[in-house]
Order: C-alpha cells, then sequence, then structure tokens
C-alpha cells in the first residue's frame, strides 16, 4: 500500500471519530454528556483493535472501550452479525467500569461484508438502584445491569431491553434518549468511513490498521527503551469511604514494554468504591502515556505496551458482585501513583500530585431519596450530576493548573446549565485562596462552591470526594495542596462538617458548601521568584 493512502486513511480516520464524539455530544440527552464531554468515540478493526479514538471523552472511557469491543466479539462473532446490527452492554467488567456508562458497538457494512467497527461510551445520569453514589452493598443494589445484548437488530429497536431500561430508572427519557444518541454517533462514523473507502478504493481498513497499530506500539516500544531499566514503587494513601485505602504500585521497564502491578493495594472495598481491572488498567495506561510516548497515537499499539496488572479480589481489580458505581473516586488517583513510580526515572518531567478525583455530587430532590417519591410537597423531581474540579500539581517549571480535571479531563459543567435544569440557586463559585500547594512552582488551586434550594426545600447529595483526609502531596520540597471540605451552613451562620462520601440530605434554608483540594508544590518555597509571589498576591490566590 502507498504511504500517501495510509497518510490519508489515517487523517480521515483521526477526523471522522471526532465528528463521531461531537455528534454524539449535540445529541444526548444527559446534561454530563453534552456540557462536560463525559464519553468516548472510535473506530476498531474486525478483531476489535482499535485504530483510532477522538480526542474529546476520558481516559477511564477511551481506553476502558478499547478493551471492551473484543469483549463484545466473544459474544456475537462477526459472522453472527447482520447489517443494520447493534449491540449494547452497561456491565462494568464488560464495558468501562460502572453501571451509569453504555457502551453502544455498531458494526459497518459494505454491501453484506463488514469492514469495520465503530464503538462510542456516555454515562447515563440515573440507571435506577441507589443511584449513583458510593454506598451500596453489591452491584444488585446500584441500577440496572445489560449484559452484552442486541440494541438493534437488523434495524429494528430492541423494545424489549428498552421496556425494562425505562421501567428501572429514574429519567427514562433521558436513558432512552442517550442510547439513540450513541447508536446515532455510530452511524455518522460508519457513512464517513464508507466514503473514505470509496474515495480511496480501499475494501476495508484491514491493512491500514495493521500499519497503524505497527508503527504505533514500534514507537511506543522506543519510547519505553530511553527509560532506566529499574523497577521502582511508589505508594500512595487516599480517603476510601470510611476508612483509608493504600494504593500502591511497582512498575518495571523491559525490552517488551513496561509493567504496572498493583500488588500491595488494600483489598476491595464493602462499599461502591471498587474498581473493575479495566478500568485500572485504563488509568494506570493513561499515567505512563502522560510522560512516556505521548505524542504517539493512542490506539491498540500503543496501550498494548503497558501492561498493568493488580491481584484478583483487590481494592483496583474487584470481582463482581462487587459495588463499583463511584470507581472513579479511586480510578482517578492511579496515574497520581504510576507517576509516582516514573519521578523516580525520569524527575524531570513529572507533576506534583492533584487533587485528581472530580468531584461530581449527585444532587436530586428529598422525596426521589425516600421510599415513596413525593413526600416532599415542596420538591420538584430532579436529577443532575455537575462536575467541579480541584487544583493540578505543580509541574516542572510550571505551577499547577487551578479547577482542572486531570486526568479525567472532563469540563464543569456552567453554573447557567446547573441552575437551569435543577431548583438550585449557586451563591457562589470562585477560586479559594491558598489552596495551592506552596513552592518554587505553585500548585493549582481548588475551587469554593456554595449552593441551596431555590424555594427553601430539602434535597439530596450523594457524595464520591476524596483527599479531604489526604491531600495532594508536593514534591522536592514542595508543600501538599490543601486539603477539600464539605459541610452545610446554616441560616445562624453555624457550619457542620460532611464525609466526603455517602448520601445526605440538605435542610430546607441551609446551604451546602463544597472547597474541591489544591494540587501539591513543587520546589522549596522559598525558591519562588518574587514576580510570581507579586502576581499569586495581586490575583489573591494566596492568602
Amino acid at each position: 500500500m502507498q504511504e500517501l493512502t495510509i497518510q490519508l486513511a489515517w487523517n480521515r480516520l483521526l477526523a471522522m471519530v471526532e465528528e463521531q464524539a461531537q455528534v454524539l455530544m449535540r445529541t444526548a440527552f444527559s446534561t454530563v454528556v453534552r456540557e462536560a464531554g463525559d464519553l468516548s468515540a472510535g473506530v476498531f478493526n474486525l478483531r476489535g483493535d482499535m485504530l483510532a479514538q477522538a480526542v474529546t471523552g476520558t481516559p477511564g472511557h477511551v481506553n476502558s472501550m478499547a478493551m471492551a469491543v473484543i469483549k463484545f466479539l466473544q459474544v456475537y462473532p462477526l459472522q453472527t452479525l447482520q447489517p443494520g446490527d447493534v449491540l449494547v452492554t452497561n456491565d462494568p467488567w464488560d464495558g468501562t467500569g460502572h453501571l451509569n456508562d453504555f457502551t453502544v458497538v455498531t458494526p459497518v457494512y459494505q454491501g453484506e461484508r463488514c469492514v469495520a467497527l465503530f464503538a462510542s461510551t456516555s454515562h447515563i445520569a440515573d440507571v435506577g438502584g441507589r443511584g449513583f453514589g458510593p454506598d451500596a452493598n453489591d452491584v444488585f443494589e446500584e441500577g440496572i445491569r445489560i449484559p452484552i445484548s442486541y440494541l438493534f437488530r437488523q434495524g429494528a429497536v430492541n423494545e424489549v431491553l428498552m421496556d425494562l431500561l425505562k421501567a428501572n430508572v429514574r429519567d427514562p427519557q433521558v436513558a432512552e434518549g442517550d442510547l439513540y444518541s450513541l447508536t446515532a454517533c455510530n452511524e455518522a462514523g460508519a457513512a464517513q468511513l464508507l466514503q473514505m473507502l470509496d474515495d480511496l478504493g480501499l475494501a476495508d481498513v484491514e491493512e491500514v490498521g495493521d500499519v497503524i497499530i505497527q508503527r504505533s506500539r514500534q514507537a511506543m516500544l522506543d519510547a519505553a527503551a530511553g527509560l532506566p531499566a529499574d523497577a521502582v514503587s511508589y505508594t500512595m494513601t487516599i480517603d476510601g469511604y470510611d476508612q483509608p485505602v493504600v494504593l500502591k504500585a511497582r512498575l518495571s521497564v523491559s525490552p517488551t514494554g513496561i509493567e504496572v502491578d498493583f500488588a500491595g493495594t488494600s483489598p476491595a472495598s464493602a462499599r461502591g468504591i471498587n474498581v473493575p481491572l479495566a478500568y485500572t488498567q485504563a488509568y494506570a495506561t493513561f499515567g505512563v502515556r502522560c510522560v512516556v510516548g505521548n505524542d504517539i497515537p493512542n490506539n491498540a499499539g500503543s496501550l498494548g505496551v503497558v501492561r498493568v496488572t493488580a491481584p484478583a479480589g483487590s481494592l483496583v481489580n474487584a470481582m463482581p458482585p462487587r459495588a463499583v458505581s463511584a470507581r472513579h473516586a479511586v480510578g482517578q488517583m492511579l496515574p497520581d501513583v504510576v507517576l509516582g513510580c516514573l519521578q523516580q526515572l525520569i524527575p524531570q518531567h513529572i507533576p506534583a500530585e492533584g487533587a485528581s478525583c472530580i468531584w461530581n455530587p449527585v444532587f436530586m430532590d428529598a422525596g426521589a431519596s425516600g421510599p415513596f417519591p413525593g413526600d416532599n410537597d415542596a420538591a420538584q423531581p430532579f436529577v443532575i450530576n455537575p462536575i467541579f474540579n480541584g487544583g493540578t500539581g505543580a509541574r516542572p517549571g510550571k505551577d499547577g493548573l487551578s479547577t482542572t480535571a486531570f486526568p479525567s479531563g472532563v469540563r464543569t459543567t456552567s453554573t447557567e446549565v446547573n441552575e437551569a435544569t435543577a431548583p438550585l440557586v449557586v451563591w457562589t463559585k470562585e477560586f479559594t485562596p491558598g489552596s495551592g500547594g506552596a513552592g518554587q512552582y505553585r500548585g493549582g488551586l481548588g475551587q469554593t462552591i456554595e449552593l441551596s434550594h431555590r424555594r427553601q426545600a430539602d434535597f439530596v447529595v450523594s457524595k464520591m470526594f476524596d483527599r479531604i483526609q489526604h491531600p495532594a502531596r508536593g514534591r522536592d520540597g514542595g508543600e501538599a495542596g490543601a486539603p477539600g471540605r464539605v459541610f452545610l451552613r446554616a441560616p445562624s451562620g453555624e457550619e457542620t462538617d460532611l464525609p466526603g462520601k455517602g448520601r445526605d440530605t440538605v435542610p430546607g434554608g441551609y446551604r451546602l458548601v463544597m472547597q474541591t483540594p489544591g494540587g501539591g508544590g513543587m520546589g522549596t518555597p522559598k525558591n519562588r521568584s518574587a514576580d510570581a509571589l507579586h502576581t499569586d498576591q495581586l490575583n489573591h490566590y494566596v492568602t
């Protein structure tokens, strides 16, 4: 195959998966997808290997979806599928780690012959059960679980599956709409792929895909070869559910790639902070790829060079039927652990620890949390899942980024959208002065959000917050970032602290205040330049 054809096909693949993601955002019903980009999109060869991914999306979705398509094909081999078929699952162990994420896979046909597959994932706000949160005792309490199934069969929707889903969720219109949205974005990618094959005179993407995967794999192996061939370990303690948990990784480099082993990590929890292995692999691999071969395309070739293992039954390789709804509260900490290992090998490239875990509370009316909806007559029914972020760790030669979602990459949902989709008023949303860890390079700042019910009614908050007891640590003499805090403020001004995880009711007239954590600093604070100190004071970044 000519080099020009390969390059043209590669560029077209990148463009079509990005358009696929944009279609998903434009048509999604869930606010967290439409406004925050909590999704993934990609194109796959006939073996289920990911060839290209959209830049829009999260590592947890993209990298776990990259492994999911192979599982779809194990259940429904290509020879059993037909034009018009669309598959779906939200099984945490076959998809992207918890029930709220639905993955849809669409085979693409040129006539009667399958030429590729498209897959996409998005977060659906409610899947029934206890609702999105860390409180369940097992996955059966967390909502409806759909094994790999037909969503459409030869173009006809699976009405039985759709009816079951709608009967088990609090907002059936959103759930149904998001599944059609996922289907539509895959169809958009498929149409562009068929046009590309026609334009370039290709029968399928197999040969082009093999070149892309082989070159990406070799480039990643070359990048890994530049690392010292040492085995290093790093340990981090985080809040956990009701007691601290330990995350430990050992990273080693060999001619065949990079191994990351989470042996020594705490055992699985009795609550829903457990992480299925696919999500652990997704974020641990991302931690490596941030600094090793970060300019190499993300596909099956480059991802395969990083191999991630964890003991079965541990917190980061939880087995069914463990509760996993809030798996991001632990999983999004894993890049910091991996970067802590790499800091010992290539310190000049590694940032300090950051807030890492997004603060994405679920707000709902108080009636929805009780045994009988509507008990609180003043409460308008609603469920929203906004996203707030803390600060990232200071970077080599640069301050950390304030209120930035690293490693997840999801955007904050705007105050206007949150107020338009729920009867809540946001009174305060501002940087928290002094929350970034001091250092020659300062950690990124967290933020303070203060809100209440517009009609002074009770409402419920489900919390999945971390770094309240164990803040982000600095590096090379830098100080830790400020810990997070969540509390109620009574009309009298009295403050009552709440735990970082679990469900609480905010009484009518009270305000809920959330202070997200700051990132750790880097380097001795006395070495910070006078100009940087002056700018910090001028902008009220420090107290």
